[in-house]
């Protein structure tokens, strides 16, 4: 228990980017209409609550935090994750939350919040799953195949770590989003699903034994919201972060989601 809080800790010494935050100021945004996209299909971040439909998560409530404190009006809209980088690059919706991974190649196109979250990659299998129990053990196993989203950071991990190198292997099954690749295990036509702890646990959680995480971590990530080039949302955003950092806020939310919430329970 206590090596999963630290897992998913906020991170505790975070660059304070805003200088009005570093002033002792966080921006007052005056109700400032922000539509935020998401997937809902990334649990125990965002999801559709099974038996309400509502959708919920760590991140609606941090939201929640977050509009509070420099005062936006958050609308909310659905799409694949596949759309969702180039639809924020585009300028389509004022900022994205689905657990994206901060990366440099991102950034090229999108521009990041602080990060708000780490998180480490696990490999999610079957319940009854005994023909391997580490990477290694999946990689020298020709019959064994993986779902992945395309251009995802557990896609190239799979790719580098885990296989061979090569983004074209026919072992590495795509679905359009995590929760088809998970389904996909789930029935037997894949056999490893690569997704960071925070997703991992939330289903294994959820899946009454169906699920289980095997073998040792493949590496960590951080995770941030993202808006196009050039937002001035950036920095209020990672002001509120900041404070919610500082005040207890974000380790309260770590604990009723990663902890106390059971999905389907």
């Amino acid at each position: 228990m206590m090596k999963l809080l630290s897992t998913l800790t906020t991170l505790a010494s975070v660059a304070l980017t805003s200088m009005a935050f570093a002033g002792g100021h966080i921006p007052d945004l005056n109700g400032r209409e922000v539509v935020v996209v998401t997937e809902n299909a990334y649990p125990p971040l965002q999801f559709v609550e099974p038996g309400t439909g509502n959708a919920i998560g760590w991140e609606y409530d941090a939201m929640v935090e977050i509009a509070k404190r420099i005062n936006i009006t958050v609308v909310y809209e659905n799409i694949s994750w596949d759309a969702m980088i180039p639809a924020v690059s585009e300028g389509q919706f004022d900022m994205g939350m689905t657990g994206i991974t901060i990366r440099d190649d991102r950034r090229e196109k999108v521009d990041f919040s602080d990060a708000y979250m780490r998180s480490e990659m696990v490999m999610l299998v079957r319940g009854d799953e005994t023909r391997f129990s580490d990477a290694a053990g999946f990689g020298a196993d020709s019959d064994l195949l993986m779902a992945a989203q395309p251009g995802t950071t557990p896609f190239y991990v799979g790719v580098y770590e885990v296989l061979d190198g090569d983004e074209a292997n026919p072992r590495i099954k795509l679905f359009e989003t995590f929760g088809a690749g998970v389904q996909a295990l789930r029935t037997g036509d894949v056999d490893l699903v690569l997704t960071d702890g925070t997703a991992g646990n939330g289903y294994v959680s959820a899946s009454d034994g169906a699920l289980k995480i095997v073998g040792d971590t493949l590496g960590t990530e951080d995770f941030g919201f993202i808006f196009p080039k050039g937002s001035d949302l950036v920095e209020a955003m990672n002001a509120a972060i900041a404070d919610m950092k500082s005040d207890g806020t974000m380790d309260a939310l770590n604990k009723k989601w990663f902890l106390d919430y059971k999905i389907g329970g």
